[in-house]
């Protein structure tokens, strides 16, 4: 007998629509979270507005409550409906799954909560549920893989960038000094860093003409430089093999990325669904 007949019908069913979105309850469940998450997110920026928050507070707190108990519920589904659930929870989105029901639980047990600065900053957390979106959106592995190989080479881009704002940063220092506002060179490399991503606050300024032809050096160095690691990234991204189609991750250990005639997993050699 293999070891898929073995499982109870309901858990692997269960595991079809929570992990896969080849099947039409699937599809359904995912575009349900979606909503859900946004749902969320948008009201956690709703809260943050006074007079809403005044006006609504009994609102907002049985939305939010309603959507902790659906993530709660989901998070408990997710780990019951594999063998290995060590994988998923100790996965990203395991930990992106628990702190999303995490902050309103806290916010229940500690008693006065509310006069607590840091139990209401966890309640912001709440905003990471935009997180969860990435595990729906396919092209999103695509992009991490592009920004995973590219890695090496934005380190060495921006260890150069550093050096470029420490020398002009105290070239600067010296070509100005305090009389133009480059008090020191940490200063400097401040003002360096600035005007070399072309933010330009324009808190300092450059008063010399030595000054002033270095710093439109920096500018006109700036916009090769934020090129970089665009094109970086472009490149890696047009290097990457589209993603596997196929959505079905093992039952157990919640592997994913499986070819699309696939019907054992890669990794545990554990019988995929059909």
């Amino acid at each position: 007998m293999s070891n898929k007949e073995t499982l109870p019908d309901w858990k692997r069913k269960l595991h079809e629509v929570i992990y896969e979105a080849d099947t039409p309850a699937g599809k359904t469940f995912d575009v349900a979270i979606l909503l859900v998450i946004l749902i969320s997110v948008a009201l956690v920026m709703m809260e943050s507005v006074s007079w809403m928050l005044a006006k609504y507070a009994t609102e907002f707190y049985i939305a939010e409550w309603v959507i902790t108990v659906i993530f709660t519920i989901e998070y408990i589904l997710r780990i019951i409906t594999i063998n290995k659930p060590k994988r998923y929870i100790f996965s990203f989105f395991g930990i992106v799954d628990l702190l999303s029901t995490l902050p309103s639980y806290i916010g229940f047990l500690f008693g006065g909560a509310n006069l607590l600065f840091a139990i209401r900053a966890l309640r912001l957390l709440r905003v990471f549920r935009v997180l969860k979106i990435t595990r729906y959106v396919g092209e999103s592995q695509k992009l991490i893989s592009a920004l995973n190989n590219s890695k090496a080479k934005i380190l060495v881009f921006l260890f150069a960038v550093l050096i470029i704002c420490i020398i002009a940063g105290t070239l600067m220092h010296l070509v100005e000094g305090e009389n133009g506002g480059f008090n020191n060179i940490p200063l400097s490399i401040y003002w360096c860093i600035v005007t070399l991503t072309t933010v330009g606050f324009g808190d300092i300024a450059p008063v010399t003409p030595v000054g002033r032809l270095i710093a439109s050096l920096i500018m006109i160095t700036g916009y090769g430089i934020i090129a970089v690691p665009t094109g970086i990234v472009s490149a890696e991204y047009s290097k990457a093999t589209d993603a596997p189609k196929n959505t079905q991750a093992c039952r157990n250990c919640n592997e994913t990325k499986h070819l699309d005639n696939a019907e054992y997993c890669h990794r545990c050699g554990y019988e995929l669904n059909d």
